[in-house]
């Protein structure tokens, strides 16, 4: 049996291992980063090897495997691992707190204040039942706040993610343990990359 040649690598994290700490340990990050988002791209190399799926993008995979909740065996492991690096990349050391840029200016409009955004995305994430992802996106330009589980996103359904929390318990656990609600807290208030949600909102506005 020839080997299988691997089409997508794990990236890199935009942070040292330890850089999150105290608010995310190195040890969660090695366990969720090093063997999770590892094993999702591992895994899908081999599903799509020898494929047509083979030759997409990422986020082709995953809105051509979808079949509208219908999916493909290729689906989970190729929307955990964007799902995973969107993640990583929406957190930063001394991030969190309110927002400015235009992101600001955008949530007092959809959601009428970072208070409001922030009651709402916490209920989004502490409220999905299971394994799930609570996101900050945007939908006919303008700014909702929505939960999805499992590995759905909302590239399936035709939204323009900005911001993501992983609330699968792997996320969380070997720091929080079961308290799920003071792990989204801690993400709003200390880890949130407001800069990277900016230039996403930059990149989705300039496609409009």
């Amino acid at each position: 049996m020839s080997a299988v040649v691997a089409k997508f690598e794990l990236p890199p994290l935009p942070y040292e291992m330890n850089a999150l700490e105290p608010f995310m340990s190195k040890t969660t990050l090695e366990f969720h980063w090093g063997k999770h988002q590892r094993a999702y791209i591992d895994n899908l190399n081999k599903q799509i090897s020898g494929t047509e799926l083979e030759s997409l993008k990422l986020e082709d995979i995953i809105t051509k495997t979808y079949g509208g909740g219908n999916a493909q065996p290729s689906f989970n492991n190729a929307a955990q691992a964007w799902n995973h690096d969107f993640f990583f990349h929406s957190m930063t050391a001394k991030g969190g707190k309110a927002p400015s840029g235009d992101i600001s200016g955008l949530i007092n409009r959809d959601l009428g204040s970072y208070d409001n955004f922030v009651k709402e995305f916490k209920t989004a994430a502490t409220t999905q039942f299971g394994s799930g992802w609570a996101w900050l996106s945007l939908k006919d330009g303008k700014l909702i706040v929505q939960k999805t589980a499992n590995a759905v996103n909302p590239l399936v359904s035709g939204e323009t993610p900005l911001l993501v929390l992983d609330v699968w318990e792997h996320a969380y656990y070997l720091d929080f343990q079961n308290r799920r609600p003071d792990y989204v807290e801690t993400f709003l208030r200390e880890l949130v990359n407001w800069d990277t949600v900016n230039a996403r909102l930059e990149t989705a506005t300039a496609k409009l």
